[in-house]
């Protein structure tokens, strides 16, 4: 069985921060704008993330459309299922990413137990990729609820908290090229905190000016996300292509 996930170049960040970008608008634009609710969204959202999932784990090999779909429907879905738990059930941004941080630990200990390694370059059994996924899911819906914590709770606003993220993020790179801090800690550092930067930036894109953001609205800036992501998907996958007959001759 050959490595089912993407791997981690610089196109692969581009791709999830705007994939989990547009998890943000698109989740606000499904519960807030249509008016679906977020426990009918969430509902909606967490059975095409099933569906994608079911797909990606049967197919046999990595194609990029079906893993970014299925990235793609663990942000739209973890966004709502955020806002489900600190709105609608009224548990707050701070107690909401408390849980989930604690489930996310648990999550990746119980990988790291069964599977012995919590590396991503080298996914080749069922039971890792479900690990993998559960764990992006999860990762996800938290990165909703701390991005709604920085700005909202915290007072530094849309700006200011895709901007402290995005610090975060600078430094980890830092890292990753200067120390020998474990890279697949600084690999996981990197996933969680790319999900808050893209609550924050997508709250900034959607949001009116007025609350501290630049109104383009949910159904504009989630045409947008959703080109340049598919012009990247596209990109990828004939790359992928490209390179497959001079796999198979080696």
């Amino acid at each position: 069985m050959v490595n089912k996930v993407a791997q981690v170049t610089f196109a692969f960040w581009v791709m999830k921060i705007c994939a989990t970008t547009l998890g943000e608008t698109a989740g606000d634009l499904l519960s807030m704008t249509l008016n679906v609710g977020y426990a009918w969204s969430s509902a909606i959202l967490i059975s095409l993330f099933l569906i994608s999932l079911i797909a990606q784990v049967r197919s046999p090999k990595f194609h990029p459309v079906l893993y970014w779909t299925v990235i793609l429907t663990t942000s739209t879905a973890g966004t709502t299922m955020s806002d489900f738990m600190d709105r609608t059930l009224e548990l707050g941004y701070a107690k909401g990413s408390l849980i989930l941080v604690t489930c996310l630990v648990i999550i990746l200990g119980v990988w790291r137990f069964s599977e012995g390694t919590l590396s991503v370059s080298n996914i080749r059994t069922t039971k890792a990729e479900l690990f993998y996924w559960i764990t992006i899911l999860f990762s996800n819906t938290l990165g909703t609820a701390l991005g709604d914590f920085l700005s909202d709770d915290s007072k530094l606003g849309f700006l200011g908290g895709a901007a402290l993220i995005g610090g975060l993020l600078a430094a980890i790179t830092i890292a990753a090229y200067t120390t020998r801090i474990n890279r697949v800690l600084l690999f996981w550092l990197a996933f969680v905190l790319t999900r808050p930067f893209g609550a924050t930036f997508g709250d900034l894109l959607t949001k009116p000016t007025e609350k501290g953001g630049l109104n383009f609205g949910t159904i504009g800036s989630s045409l947008v996300l959703a080109s340049v992501l598919i012009i990247l998907v596209a990109f990828t996958s004939s790359k992928s292509a490209r390179a497959l007959p001079s796999q198979e001759a080696a």
